[in-house]
């Protein structure tokens, strides 16, 4: 997991349909290709194999998940997702 001042931003884990790339704020990126995942605001995508991976969604999620994140760190303490960055 990646993390900026403790709040989540991206995440991986192995699956047996190949691995799974997690935005922990994807659902709020204009970048198109992810899947809402959970209750909250995440959203990922999963490959197969390296060779599926496309690079250029990937450096534009990579950039948004830098720019748009939603406060994970603090979400037991307030009960709620707040946003962190302005967007």
């Amino acid at each position: 997991m990646n993390e900026i001042d403790g709040n989540p931003i991206v995440g991986y884990s192995l699956k047996k349909a190949g691995v799974e790339l997690l935005f922990w704020s994807g659902q709020s990126f204009t970048t198109q290709g992810l899947k809402a995942v959970g209750k909250f605001a995440a959203a990922g995508i999963t490959f197969k194999n390296l060779d599926a991976l496309n690079s250029e969604p990937l450096s534009f999620w990579l950039g948004e998940s830098k720019a748009i994140q939603w406060n994970y760190a603090d979400l037991a303490k307030n009960k709620k997702l707040e946003k962190l960055t302005h967007f």
